[in-house]
């Protein structure tokens, strides 16, 4: 119980001073956290919004998003080695690798998140993917993240996360994705729990991939308070000797979060 009552007592700002993790965020999650102020909208596009209402197929794969969910589950090397459909999975108000699709448009946005099959799609595709990454969504409500149950077996997708690099920007994008559309709760899940099995477990723990985790995926998150929050908690595992961040302090954050609104504990809180 000591771990967890230091748990909410991070000094999230001095810790981000004086690390030697500390970079400048990079510029593409500086535009997202600013929310694109240049990105513009254009009412002539609506390619995305098209695809989550189940009425327009992706290009170059030509599948309607339900079709991908339930064709493409479980088929581990399609997802590997094909890359146009994670711009249409993901939509972002970035241009990406595939030309077919299209940047994601303000408009889209409110339409998206005004209809429910539309989000019920969106986090099918984020299933998808962390069955992919070898996990899966214990609760849409905290966030929770937990390793593939069996028959899966989640040895071999984090063998692969961890060798195929690609996939550090496929995250990224679908973390961005995520807090455009309401879902931004569900990023401090994944991130804490890929932090726990490298703190605890030993696992998904190689330098490349703590990089894009440290500088990239942390940041995607565009609330403040909870961003400093979870980048404190990484720094301390990176540099504190003997901090372990456990299963059941990754519980109680995300439990303490949906009872209170917030990481920090309330009789706790530390002046930042």
């Amino acid at each position: 119980m000591y771990g967890i009552k230091r748990l909410f007592q991070t000094p999230t700002r001095l810790l981000l001073s004086q690390s030697r993790h500390t970079m400048s965020i990079p510029r593409d999650v500086q535009e997202f956290l600013d929310g694109y102020p240049r990105g513009g909208n254009d009412p002539r596009q609506s390619a995305n919004l098209g695809f989550y209402s189940n009425t327009l197929r992706c290009r170059p794969d030509e599948l309607l998003v339900e079709e991908i969910h339930d064709q493409w589950q479980g088929d581990y090397n399609k997802l590997e080695r094909k890359h146009g459909f994670i711009q249409w999975l993901f939509p972002i108000r970035e241009h990406g690798m595939n030309f077919e699709s299209q940047p994601l448009q303000p408009h889209e946005i409110a339409a998206i998140k005004a209809d429910p099959r539309a989000l019920e799609r969106l986090l099918a595709s984020y299933r998808l993917m962390l069955d992919f990454y070898g996990m899966r969504l214990v609760s849409e409500e905290t966030g929770a993240v937990d390793r593939a149950l069996p028959p899966r077996n989640y040895a071999p997708r984090y063998e692969n996360l961890v060798r195929s690099s690609h996939n550090y920007l496929r995250i990224s994008r679908i973390l961005k994705c995520l807090s455009e559309f309401g879902f931004e709760r569900l990023n401090a899940g994944f991130l804490l729990h890929v932090l726990s099995e490298q703190s605890e477990a030993h696992e998904l723990n190689n330098p490349g991939l703590r990089s894009s985790m440290d500088r990239w995926w942390a940041n995607c998150i565009r609330n403040q308070e909870e961003r400093e929050w979870v980048g404190g908690i990484i720094i301390k595992v990176r540099e504190e000797d003997g901090y372990v961040f456990t299963r059941e302090m990754y519980t109680a954050a995300l439990d303490q979060r949906l009872r209170t609104g917030s990481f920090r504990s309330e009789d706790m809180k530390v002046e930042l």
